[in-house]
């Protein structure tokens, strides 16, 4: 069978976003771990919010250790893996969802590493548009990244708020498909108030690169993605959508379609 990874990856994001700026439009990007509740309803969680218009979604890879994860999504992660829920499960899920909006895996480096060499061209065959490494820093092994960099999936490269500018066109410079800009210090969980300095923060990352900058970690509510949604060119909401997935896909499914009309208001 030929791969689908030649024409997949990368383009299918920057596809997206271009779409999105030609409609003067923001990014919603939604955020589910694989497996949770269970595999089947996880599927389900997963077409709601393609569904309810999601334009990027970021699919979990369950881990043992999810040291920068909140309790909501370090919990869902405990019950995936406690329900057998492993990398090639993951691109399952991925494949049978066959989503309109390009799926980025979100994992750690292990899980990955684990899946071996073709880790990236079997995710690329399953529909996966990118990846999404939260424990490798830019520098920290230029051997993996170089082979994150080269595969047939968009590398999707974390900052910080707190990061110089310096660093954030290294940061920038070394990813593709958008910039996951980490709206507020420590972990992800929802939260009461929109992130404070985000906008100088955005300005800043956007002098220097060209790549769309999403926003995310801590915003839960409609009336926070609206605020956030006018700074930055996407905004990602995690935890408040995998307490969804907990109740159910209609539940996923309300959230989105709330998260989408306040975005494009």
């Amino acid at each position: 069978m030929a791969s689908r990874s030649a024409t997949t990856s990368s383009n299918s994001i920057a596809r997206r976003f271009e779409d999105l700026k030609s409609e003067s439009r923001r990014a919603l990007v939604g955020y589910l771990t694989a497996g949770f509740p269970d595999a089947s309803r996880s599927l389900d969680c997963l077409r709601a919010l393609d569904e309810g218009g999601a334009d990027v979604i970021e699919l979990g890879v369950p881990f043992s250790d999810p040291i920068a994860d909140g309790p909501v999504i370090q919990a869902s992660s405990q019950r995936a893996l406690s329900q057998g829920m492993t990398f090639e499960k993951t691109l399952e899920i991925a494949a049978a969802a066959a989503t309109k909006a390009p799926i980025v895996l979100f994992s750690y480096l292990n899980p990955v590493l684990a899946a071996g060499q073709e880790a990236l061209t079997r995710a690329a065959d399953a529909g996966v548009s990118g990846i999404l490494i939260t424990d490798l820093p830019v520098g920290s092994d230029s051997q993996r990244e170089s082979w994150l960099a080269a595969g047939p999936l968009s590398f999707i490269r974390l900052v910080a708020p707190t990061t110089p500018r310096e660093r954030m066109a290294e940061i920038a410079k070394h990813g593709s498909g958008f910039v996951y800009l980490i709206s507020r210090l420590g972990v992800t969980g929802a939260t009461d108030s929109a992130p404070e300095r985000l906008r100088e923060t955005v300005e800043l990352l956007r002098s220097t690169t060209s790549l769309p900058i999403c926003a995310g970690f801590g915003i839960s509510t409609p009336e926070q993605a609206k605020h956030v949604a006018s700074i930055a060119d996407g905004v990602v909401v995690g935890s408040a959508l995998v307490t969804a997935a907990a109740a159910s896909a209609d539940s996923v499914l309300r959230l989105t379609s709330e998260l989408r009309a306040a975005i494009d208001d």
